[in-house]
């Protein structure tokens, strides 16, 4: 499976810690960063995966930090979102019959990575935590086994976005296509999963989703979430695995 990384963005949430510094690059302990951490466990459970990271803020840095993986640079990260990242890498997953698209800050534990983020889909999948139902960041209403919607705007919601969409062979091509078209009306400035939100109210594509509850995840936003992060990479054993 293709795993594409998405860590273009300044982190303008962590300031000041992020003005000079990577979120992707914090340190978990004395070794890994969060970036290191996420590719070194996928590969520990997906002895087939293939990585794309597209960078744009500090690029030189993260490029010096991760080796194996394929490197895409978004030159406009600082006047788009991500959206934009997402299609400079098109032409490297178009082939593919299975992508995980994934936030470039996000720490997960072990479990979670091998009983969910390693495995293959039969179709177009997104991450929620049914266990959020206020102030969560960007969140998932849904109905039956189908989402409805994603946004930043939801008052009621089933759950927060786990920052991660699966798609499968058949979806890929529809997704690339309505980016695609995205891109070219100037939207540049959306969220790569805005395009399976657009999918949803033209075409009335079929979305599902997995509830990832039961397991331990954060997405790097605020100070808060550095900590929790750490104490998740401290919990999972991860020394163990690489030692």
């Amino acid at each position: 499976m293709t795993y594409i990384f998405l860590v273009a963005g300044k982190g303008t949430r962590l300031h000041p810690i992020t003005l000079s510094y990577p979120k992707t690059l914090f340190k978990l302990d004395d070794k890994v960063t969060v970036i290191q951490r996420m590719v070194n466990m996928i590969q520990r459970y997906d002895k087939d995966a293939k990585f794309i990271v597209v960078t744009g803020f500090m690029d030189q840095q993260i490029r010096t930090e991760l080796s194996g993986v394929t490197f895409v640079y978004n030159p406009f990260y600082s006047v788009t979102n991500s959206i934009a990242s997402l299609w400079f890498a098109r032409d490297l997953f178009a082939d593919d019959d299975n992508i995980t698209i994934l936030n470039g800050d996000i720490v997960m534990d072990d479990t979670l990575i091998e009983e969910v983020l390693t495995k293959k889909t039969d179709r177009p999948t997104v991450l929620l935590d049914s266990s959020v139902k206020k102030d969560g960041d960007y969140n998932v209403q849904v109905n039956g086994e189908n989402v409805v919607v994603m946004s930043k705007g939801l008052d009621e919601y089933c759950g927060e976005y786990a920052g991660v969409l699966k798609l499968d062979k058949a979806s890929i091509p529809l997704y690339l296509s309505e980016m695609e078209t995205m891109i070219h009306e100037g939207r540049h400035d959306q969220w790569f999963e805005d395009v399976v939100v657009e999918m949803i109210f033209k075409d009335n594509f079929k979305l599902f989703y997995e509830d990832v509850s039961v397991y331990e995840w954060t997405e790097i936003d605020c100070v808060d979430d550095l900590v929790l992060a750490k104490r998740i990479h401290q919990q999972s054993g991860y020394n163990s695995f690489f030692c």
